[in-house]
């Protein structure tokens, strides 16, 4: 505990230095508009999707991120609207995040669908030092000495190429780099860096009723080695799904989807760090919640692979 508190007295010190880093997902691919806006709506359906993940559980003031997000296919699937609303803590700072995304679709040839969007709203900042355990001779320090309660503009954009059989995305979800100022110091520190994420999966059908889904996500910013996921996944009989992914072959975990009903679905992972990352003994569970269905007479009644 001592040894922590040390660690997140120094990041939090260090302000200026270190600008936050984004939440991270396991399951991007079964709900990619966490990470690009062109995804709203892209199904033709209307979803709602809820996400908890504790990262390094038992690990003192870990990484919590909880998301809601809904979105929808509108004016004849030619445009998509959505909302996210996300909450990320980690140890005596916490972000909470409210955007609105907008995509429109453009069809191509050979069922091929490209969609653009983009996304805007707010993102806040807070800090609680009175939570932290600080030691005697530092209860004066200057930069303990009022709590952090900020709110910044946000914007993203992104892009999706879509097919029955594949899904390639680009996206960044935080345009704006955000520099704020400490009302405890006045020093300036970057609250964000962008973050530039490409993804892709593509259908390979064994039989028919199995299928092979591989997928990938790149994740690059600035000051950061770049991070790669590998995810293989198969699905049986459009219903239920199992796997096994890999985060820079530091970080391993299995996957499970099934779905309940005809429009509802419940999501697993299970992720054990290596002793490269923080050890065995601290895993990471991360569960989903989704629901998917038609409103719209224009809305599609077939299952979609993506």
């Amino acid at each position: 505990m001592k040894y922590f508190t040390l660690l997140l007295l120094v990041t939090v010190c260090s302000l200026p230095a270190f600008a936050q880093q984004d939440p991270l997902y396991a399951q991007y691919i079964n709900n990619p508009i966490l990470l690009n806006p062109a995804y709203a709506g892209l199904n033709n359906n209307f979803n709602a999707n809820a996400t908890y993940r504790n990262q390094w559980g038992g690990f003192d003031g870990n990484p919590v991120t909880f998301n809601f997000n809904t979105h929808v296919s509108l004016v004849n699937n030619k445009v998509g609207a959505g909302l996210l609303i996300s909450q990320d803590k980690l140890g005596i700072i916490k972000n909470t995040e409210v955007q609105a995304a907008f995509s429109y679709k453009l069809p191509l040839d050979n069922d091929r669908i490209f969609s653009f969007g983009m996304q805007a709203g707010f993102v806040n900042f807070r800090a609680n030092y009175n939570d932290l355990n600080i030691p005697d001779d530092q209860r004066d320090d200057i930069a303990f000495s009022a709590n952090e309660n900020l709110s910044k503009p946000s914007l993203g954009a992104g892009f999706i190429l879509k097919s029955e059989k594949y899904l390639l995305g680009a996206s960044v979800p935080r345009l704006l780099s955000t520099t704020v100022t400490a009302s405890s110091t006045g020093q300036e520190f970057e609250l964000y860096k962008q973050h530039f994420y490409f993804f892709g999966s593509y259908i390979i059908f064994l039989n028919e009723n199995v299928r092979f889904k591989p997928s990938a996500l790149v994740r690059a910013v600035g000051g950061s080695p770049l991070s790669v996921d590998l995810n293989f996944n198969f699905n049986i009989n459009e219903k239920f799904t199992v796997g096994a992914f890999t985060r820079n072959f530091g970080a391993y975990g299995i996957q499970l989807q099934a779905k309940l009903g005809d429009n509802f679905r419940f999501g697993y992972i299970f992720e054990l760090p290596t002793n490269n990352s923080v050890g065995t003994r601290f895993t990471t569970h991360e569960v989903l919640i989704g629901a998917t269905m038609p409103v719209f007479d224009y809305h599609d009644r077939s299952i979609s692979s993506f």
